[in-house]
């Protein structure tokens, strides 16, 4: 099979598919937090007039919901950073180069 041309390059996922990414990550750990905290008030205080379901429901509902808003918006947020800025920040930050003893050693004498 022959190499891909240079200009044919992938890019990464845009901003559209990273709320998406987010929020389909935060309302899976969300409803299940709503399942479990649903679950142990329904124990705890009864399912009221409404019934175990559509309680134990409005509970993962509403926590996926939160969840789903929270870690869409905060995965756009995350992942908004200019590359060039990036590498930047490294280039500046980066460990210094720490020499093996033998060259300490020679450049001493």
């Amino acid at each position: 099979m022959p190499p891909m041309p240079a200009g044919a390059q992938r890019h990464g996922p845009s901003w559209v598919d990273k709320l998406k990414m987010g929020a389909l990550m935060g309302g899976t750990v969300g409803s299940i937090m709503g399942f479990i905290y649903g679950t142990v008030t329904i124990f705890q205080y009864g399912a009221g007039t409404a019934g175990v379901m559509r309680t134990l429901g409005k509970y993962m509902a509403g926590s996926g919901g939160m969840f789903a808003v929270f870690m869409g918006v905060g995965s756009i947020i995350r992942s908004d950073a200019d590359q060039r800025a990036l590498q930047m920040w490294r280039a500046q930050y980066r460990t210094p180069i720490i020499h093996p003893r033998s060259d300490m050693l020679r450049s001493r004498r």
